[in-house]
């Protein structure tokens, strides 16, 4: 089932996300509601704030980065078969150098920026089957785990950007808020009439 992505400026993508447990009511259902929502709106991640669940759940599957040809066959071929659910995830450590790449969210339709972010991280998490993982990743797949997992903390990506930017794109945001935005996917706004 497609669910609505939850719009800039609701409050559900500023909470701090709870962790579950594998008895989480209806949770497989959930997982594949949520791969279902992020291919309809054509995202290569999903966190469950951005459809109004506030758990320490999100999604990836980076196979529409593979195709661009900015990137090496190798980085292609890694992105092309990275598909994972990430559960109760602790963020260990980020290391490496700081690189900038331009982000978008499906919760901030029609906005990008450049963000900076390092390029290595190690995560703890659970798989859909709640198996342990300990994992460092790198590259485009770190970036996705690192915007991904800053939604389960309530952080979005325009708060990562300079103030200048942030004081550009303010009408956008309002735009988004009001239920302005038109994405072709469903979405819910929080300051839309009739709602």
């Amino acid at each position: 089932m497609i669910l609505p992505i939850v719009g800039y400026g609701d409050p559900v993508l500023r909470k701090v996300c709870d962790d579950i447990s594998k008895d989480y009511p209806n949770l497989k259902e959930f997982i594949a509601n949520m791969y279902e929502t992020m291919y309809n709106a054509y995202g290569v991640g999903l966190a469950a704030p951005q459809v109004g669940e506030t758990i320490r759940l999100f999604v990836i599957d980076t196979e529409p980065f593979s195709d661009s040809e900015d990137l090496t066959k190798e980085e292609q071929n890694q992105l092309k078969g990275f598909k994972q659910t990430f559960i109760n995830a602790k963020m260990l450590k980020e290391e490496g150098e700081e690189w900038a790449f331009n982000e978008g969210c499906l919760s901030i339709p029609d906005v990008r920026e450049d963000v900076y972010r390092q390029e290595r991280i190690a995560l703890e998490y659970y798989d859909e089957n709640f198996n342990k993982k300990t994992e460092v990743f790198d590259g485009l797949i770190a970036r996705v785990i690192q915007h991904e997992y800053d939604h389960i903390e309530g952080i979005l990506f325009t708060d990562l950007i300079a103030s200048l930017k942030k004081t550009l794109i303010k009408k956008k945001l309002q735009n988004i808020m009001d239920g302005k935005a038109r994405p072709d996917y469903r979405m819910r706004f929080c300051n839309k009439k009739g709602r």
